[in-house]
C-alpha cells in the first residue's frame, strides 16, 4: 500500500473511532473537600492577615508587585496578544464550522436574545468606574513616549488606548474560556469543571487527580480576587457618590467597609435566590438604568463632539494597535509604573474574571458554531464598550477641551498637579454629571440613580462569581449548594475589605492596593490560560467535522492527480462507490469506505465513461 493510501486509511480509522466513541459518564457529585478546603484556607489566611496587619499586607503586596512587573510583566503582554490571535485564528480556520453541541443541534436562544445577553455581560462595574476617568486621564497625560497631552493627537491616543484595554483583547480571554467550556461540555459531554477542559493534555487526571484539583483551586482564587477587586472599585465609587451628593464630607475606610458589607449581603441574597429570580431581574434593571443615564449624558453633553469621537477612536485603535500590544517595561522606569497601573493591571483583572464570565457565555451559546460564538463574543461587547466610552469618556474630554480653550479654570473637570492629572476616579463621574446643564434636583437624582446602577452592576456580576466558585468546589455542579455560595460570597466581601485596608485610608492608595494584589494573584492563572489554548487546539483538531474534511481533501487531491495523469489532460468526472478497507497487513477492516473513481468525460472524448471508469484504480475516500 502506498504511503498516501496508508495516511488516508489512518485518518479514516481515526475518524471512525471518534465518530463512534461514547461519551464517558462522570459520576461527580458532592463537595470536593480538597478543592474547597485548600481554596478556603488560602482565602481565610489572606483575610486574617489583612485584618491583623493591613500595613504588613500592603508592603508585601507592593514588594510582590515589583517582582511580578520586573520579571513577568512581559508574560502578561505576550499572553494577551496570544489570546487575541488564538481566538481569531480558531474562528477563521475550519474549526469555525464546528457546533458547540451535537451535530444538527440548534441554538438554545434566538440570535436577538443571545446578543442582548451578551450586551448585558459587556457592561460591568469597571465601565462605570473608568468610563469617564480613563479617557480623560490619557487625554491629559498620554502614555510615556507617545504624544503631548491636551492636544488633538492626545484625544486619539486616549480613546485608542482605552479601547485597547476594554475591547478585543479582554473579550478574547473570555472567549477562550467560554469556548473550551462550551465545546467540552456540550460537544464532548464533559462536566462543567474548569479542569475538564485540560483532558486532552492530562487525561482523566484533569478531572479526578491533583492536577485537576490544582487547576480548579487556581480558578477559584483568581475569581475570588477578581471579584473582590470589582467590589472594592464599586465601594470606592459609591463612596464618591455619597460625597458628591453632599451626604458626607469624607468617606473613609470604615464607611467603605460598611458599603462592602451591604453589597455583599445583596449579591449573596441574589445568588442564593437563583438565576431566574435574582440575576435575570437585576440584569434587566441595570440595562434600563445604564441606557437612561447614557442618553442623558449624550443629549446633555457635547453631542456633536461625542459623535466625532467614535470614528476617531476606531481609527486610533487600529493604527496604534501594534505599538500598544508590544509595550513592555524594558529599561524604562516610567513605562514600568504606567504598565502596572494600567495595561498589566487590566490583563490580570480580565484573566481573573475569565473563569466565571467564560462559563456564563458558554451556557448561553449552546448550538452556535465556533465562528458565530467568537464573532459575537468579540464584536458585540466591544461595540457596546466603544459607544459607552465615546459617550462618557468622549463627553468628559469635550467638556475639558471646551474649558481649556475658553480659559475657564473653574469649568475644568481636572488639572495637572505635580505632573499628573488630579483625577479622583471615585468622584470624576459625578463631577461630569454635575457639569451637565441640569437643575440642582435633577442632578442629585441622576447621581443617586448612578449610585444605584453601580451597586446593581456589581451585584449582577458578583452573584454569578459566587455561583461559579461554589460549582468549582462541588465538582462542577450546575446548582451548587447554598452554603458554598454563601461562603464564597462572604469571602469575596472580606477579601475586598482587606484589599482596601491594605492600600491605606486615602482612596487613591486604596485603589493602588486593589490593583497590586489583583496582578499578583492572577500570575499563576496566566500559565493555566496558555495551557488551555494548547488543550483546546488538540481537542478541536480531533473533532469529527475536522477529520472528515481532512479525509475528503486528501482523497480528492489524490484522485484528481491520478485522473490527470491517466487521462493525459482530457476532461474526466469523479464518482464514488463503496469498497472494503484492507490494512497494510492485509486484514479486512470493519470500517465501510467509498472508492473515488475517475472516469473520462463522454462529452469530450466520446468514450464509454462507465467502462473507462471501471479501469481506474480506486482510492480510499470519505466515510
Amino acid at each position: 500500500m502506498k504511503q498516501t493510501d496508508q495516511s488516508i486509511v489512518d485518518l479514516v480509522e481515526e475518524l471512525h473511532s471518534v465518530r463512534h466513541r461514547r461519551p464517558k459518564k462522570y459520576s461527580l457529585s458532592g463537595t470536593d473537600y480538597w478543592v474547597f478546603g485548600i481554596a478556603g484556607v488560602l482565602a481565610l489566611a489572606f483575610i486574617i492577615w489583612g485584618f491583623a496587619t493591613p500595613e504588613g499586607l500592603g508592603k508585601a503586596s507592593s514588594a510582590a508587585l515589583n517582582w511580578v512587573i520586573t520579571n513577568t510583566g512581559w508574560l502578561f503582554v505576550i499572553a494577551a496578544a496570544v489570546f487575541a490571535v488564538f481566538a481569531i485564528v480558531v474562528a477563521a480556520k475550519n474549526f469555525g464550522r464546528i457546533p458547540l453541541g451535537k451535530d444538527g443541534e440548534t441554538p438554545k436562544f434566538s440570535t436577538v436574545s443571545w446578543i442582548s445577553m451578551m450586551f448585558a455581560t459587556g457592561m460591568g462595574i469597571g465601565l462605570v468606574f473608568y468610563g469617564v476617568g480613563e479617557p480623560l486621564y490619557f487625554y491629559m497625560s498620554p502614555p510615556p513616549g507617545t504624544v503631548e497631552g491636551s492636544t488633538s493627537d492626545a484625544l486619539s491616543t486616549a480613546m485608542g488606548t482605552t479601547l485597547f484595554h476594554w475591547t478585543l483583547f479582554p473579550w478574547a480571554m473570555y472567549a477562550i474560556v467560554g469556548l473550551g467550556m462550551a465545546y467540552g461540555s456540550f460537544r464532548l459531554g464533559r462536566p462543567q469543571l474548569f479542569s475538564a477542559m485540560f483532558s486532552s493534555i492530562f487525561g482523566d487526571r484533569a478531572i479526578h487527580g491533583w492536577g485537576g484539583r490544582t487547576i480548579n483551586i487556581l480558578a477559584i482564587i483568581a475569581t475570588l480576587f477578581g471579584s473582590a477587586c470589582s467590589l472594592g472599585l464599586g465601594a470606592l465609587q459609591i463612596g464618591g457618590g455619597i460625597q458628591a451628593t453632599g451626604m458626607m464630607e469624607k468617606v473613609g475606610s470604615g464607611v467603605l467597609v460598611i458599603i462592602i458589607g451591604i453589597l455583599t449581603a445583596l449579591f449573596v441574597a441574589s445568588a442564593v435566590s437563583g438565576i431566574e429570580r435574582g440575576i435575570q431581574w437585576l440584569s434587566n434593571t441595570n440595562m434600563v438604568l445604564a441606557l437612561v443615564i447614557a442618553l442623558i449624558v449624550f443629549i446633555g453633553g457635547p453631542t456633536l463632539f461625542i459623535l466625532n469621537v467614535i470614528p476617531n477612536a476606531i481609527g486610533a485603535f487600529i493604527g496604534d494597535l501594534p505599538e500598544m500590544a508590544s509595550r513592555t517595561a524594558a529599561g524604562d522606569g516610567a513605562m514600568s509604573d504606567w504598565l502596572s497601573s494600567w495595561t498589566v493591571f487590566y490583563w490580570a483583572w480580565w484573566i481573573s474574571w475569565s473563569p466565571f464570565v467564560g462559563l456564563f457565555i458558554a451556557r448561553i451559546s449552546r448550538g452556535r458554531t465556533i465562528r458565530q460564538f467568537v464573532t459575537g463574543v468579540l464584536l458585540v461587547p466591544s461595540s457596546v464598550t466603544l459607544i459607552w466610552f465615546a459617550i462618557f469618556g468622549g463627553g468628559a474630554i469635550g467638556i475639558q477641551e471646551r474649558a481649556e480653550r475658553a480659559g475657564e479654570t473653574g469649568e475644568k473637570l481636572a488639572s495637572i498637579v505635580d505632573g499628573a492629572p488630579d483625577i479622583n476616579f471615585d468622584l470624576i463621574l459625578f463631577d461630569m454629571l454635575g457639569s451637565l446643564p441640569l437643575s440642582g434636583w435633577m442632578a442629585t437624582v441622576l447621581m443617586v440613580v448612578t449610585v444605584l446602577l453601580i451597586a446593581i452592576f456589581f451585584v449582577t456580576g458578583a452573584d454569578s462569581a459566587s455561583i461559579v466558585m461554589g460549582a468549582l468546589s462541588e465538582r462542577g455542579a450546575e446548582e451548587p449548594s447554598k452554603k458554598a455560595v454563601i461562603f464564597w460570597g462572604v469571602a469575596t466581601g472580606a477579601v475586598a475589605a482587606v484589599m482596601l485596608l491594605a492600600g491605606g485610608d486615602h482612596p487613591a492608595e486604596a485603589l493602588t492596593g486593589l490593583k497590586n494584589i489583583t496582578i499578583v494573584s492572577a500570575l499563576p492563572f496566566v500559565i493555566v490560560m496558555l495551557l488551555l489554548c494548547v488543550a483546546l487546539w488538540k481537542d478541536l483538531s480531533k473533532d469529527p467535522l475536522v477529520l472528515r474534511g481532512k479525509v475528503a481533501r486528501k482523497v480528492l487531491e489524490q484522485s484528481v492527480g491520478q485522473a490527470v495523469d491517466r487521462h493525459e489532460g482530457s476532461q474526466f468526472s469523479l464518482m464514488t462507490t463503496e469498497i472494503p478497507l484492507v490494512s497494510a497487513e492485509g486484514k479486512a477492516s470493519e470500517v465501510k469506505l467509498f472508492a473515488t473513481e475517475a472516469a473520462a468525460d463522454p462529452v469530450k472524448d466520446g468514450k464509454d465513461s462507465a467502462a473507462d471508469g471501471q479501469s481506474q484504480k480506486p482510492t480510499t475516500g470519505d466515510s
